[in-house]
């Protein structure tokens, strides 16, 4: 069994490192025990340690089932004792989270009673809660965020400590302890009360800052993303970087920022309004044109029109202004590439029915589509000529059918 120094001294970065064995692991990877260690393994939702062993990076350390815990290397770590270095960083953020998780499930319990069921430590991504709740409103979280900064900037002791199972009931647990035997617990001094067996910061205001970045609601429970420490200070520097160049943008101090973007889209919904007017306004005039170039086949107005890379939604829209036309049977083609879209409208008065026309043309391009009586949409494969062949497929038709 490996002895784990870092239950007694997590602010321990260095040591001299003794190597009991080596074991090949996959990928050329080396599985390595030491006699003791100060790198902490995966556990409690909380991740492993990184940094070097000798000549090798640490890239993961786990703990197995006889309590050995293996550091897993790159390479050799070379000739023991070696010099062993905690990742500083990594580690610092660890013990920030996880601490500053210990204060902010203990706010949520404090305040709102609501227990967390789980928990997940990251040193360099957002860490997460789980509570036993479905929502909450704003209000409630920044309270909670609040009350959980005012134990941070007391500074309160986090001490670490170990009970057995006759002293279980007169400590008192946040959530009591899953396990009996020798327990060890981390207090945050007069606050909280928990078992655990993770890294922490001997006083809280070594967090520095917590701050609660979004929640998340999974299967009726709520996930509470957090930051802390060296974290949350990067966020809130990226945080106020975007908000300088939001604010120099719209030409405006930051605290304007929320009426120079109301003002940009009421403009903008205005803007809107007046674009769709006049695209309105080009339609019918297209609509016009179109009928005054038709051609008369058996006393129908046949209009054919072939564009390149129109949308078929757009397509769409002009065929609907088409069949309004008495005596209009159109036929509208949109080619992008070896792609092409099909549109037939047809007024009430001609007889005509859409979709049949339309699967005429489509056998004509191994397409399909649909429709109704008036307007029949779909699409197939298409060459340079294809769209000239359909219009004339589709005189030939109107001909052959009065």
């Amino acid at each position: 069994m490996t002895e784990p120094r870092y239950f007694d001294d997590s602010l321990r970065l260095e040591f001299q490192a003794e190597i009991e064995e080596i074991i090949p692991l996959p990928e050329g990877k080396l599985g390595v025990i030491l006699p003791f260690t100060y790198f902490y393994p995966t556990s409690g939702g909380q991740e492993h340690d990184t940094g070097t062993l000798g000549l090798a990076y640490v890239l993961d350390v786990y703990k197995q089932d006889d309590g050995r815990i293996v550091h897993v290397l790159d390479r050799q770590p070379g000739p023991a004792p070696c010099p062993a270095r905690i990742d500083q960083a990594r580690r610092l953020s660890n013990m920030q989270h996880h601490t500053a998780q210990h204060i902010l499930s203990g706010a949520f319990d404090h305040l709102l009673g609501l227990g967390t069921l789980s928990a997940n430590i990251n040193g360099d991504s957002p860490s997460s809660i789980y509570l036993d709740s479905g929502s909450l409103e704003p209000e409630a979280l920044q309270q909670v965020e609040d009350f959980a900064n005012g134990i941070v900037f007391e500074n309160r002791l986090v001490k670490s400590y170990f009970i057995t199972d006759s002293e279980i009931e007169k400590t008192p647990f946040r959530r009591p302890p899953k396990v009996s035997g020798s327990i060890r617990l981390i207090e945050v001094d007069g606050f909280d009360y928990s078992a655990c067996g993770g890294t922490h910061c001997p006083q809280t205001g070594m967090i520095g800052l917590l701050k609660i970045i979004r929640t998340e609601r999974v299967n009726q429970k709520l996930r509470i993303y957090f930051v802390a420490g060296g974290q949350a200070l990067t966020l809130l520097q990226a945080y106020q970087k975007t908000v300088h160049l939001a604010a120099d943008l719209l030409e405006t101090g930051w605290e304007g920022i929320p009426e120079a973007i109301r003002l940009q889209k009421e403009k903008l919904r205005e803007q809107h309004l007046e674009l769709a007017g006049l695209r309105e306004e080009k339609r019918n005039l297209e609509v016009d044109g179109l009928v005054a170039a038709s051609e008369q086949v058996v006393g129908k107005r046949l209009v054919t029109a072939g564009y390149q890379s129109r949308t078929p939604a757009d397509l769409r829209l002009l065929g609907s202004k088409l069949a309004e036309v008495s005596g209009v049977v159109a036929v509208l083609g949109s080619a992008d590439a070896a792609k092409l879209s099909l549109v037939i409208a047809c007024a009430a008065d001609t007889g005509v029915v859409a979709r049949e026309l339309l699967a005429h043309l489509l056998s004509f391009v191994d397409g399909k589509g649909g429709g109704d009586a008036g307007l029949a949409q779909g699409g197939g494969t298409a060459d340079s000529l294809i769209f000239s062949k359909l219009a004339e497929e589709a005189r030939t038709w109107l001909a052959s059918k009065h």
